[in-house]
């Protein structure tokens, strides 16, 4: 079986045999991959009318469980965007009735994000819609293989994920 990159690998090899061109036979399929990922992913969040940020935001106080809510100041860590990017998403949330801030009961001037119903409720639905098209991208994979590639990935990714920023 070919694919682009195979012949995308073998068109430098013949125009310029003097380099190793190795690191793209793994490194532009993961790009390649990634434009697909992405595609997917906006056509699962667009089915649920939620942008790819919004599912950030979302699911980032979905995972933090009962009563899902995070300061501000953590869902900037969760979701590597500057506080000014976070708080206009939070206030779009909140205008869309999926997200509330709350006062934060430790810091009289802080305060929390909370999960609405609405947002839990469009979250749960916009996650089961991904991981079936995330699935569907896996589907020739053996149980077996998609194991070994997450182990692969992973020994690529941690160096940058646990990297002080």
């Amino acid at each position: 079986m070919e694919d682009e990159v195979d012949r995308l690998v073998a068109a430098w090899r013949r125009e310029r045999p003097d380099l190793d061109v190795e690191p793209l036979e793994v490194l532009s399929r993961v790009s390649r991959l990634a434009r697909h990922l992405d595609r997917a992913r906006r056509l699962a969040f667009a089915e649920h009318h939620l942008e790819p940020w919004e599912f950030d935001v979302l699911t980032a106080l979905r995972r933090a469980g009962t009563p899902y809510q995070l300061s501000p100041g953590q869902l900037l860590t969760q979701t590597l965007v500057t506080s000014g990017t976070m708080t206009n998403r939070i206030d779009r949330l909140a205008k869309k009735g999926l997200v509330e801030r709350l006062p934060d009961p430790t810091d009289r001037r802080g305060v929390l994000v909370r999960l609405t119903e609405a947002g839990r409720r469009h979250t749960d639905e916009a996650l089961a819609a991904l991981l079936a098209q995330e699935r569907a991208l896996l589907g020739d994979l053996t149980a077996a293989q998609r194991r070994e590639l997450a182990g692969l990935l992973r020994v690529l990714t941690a160096p940058f994920d646990n990297t002080p920023a």
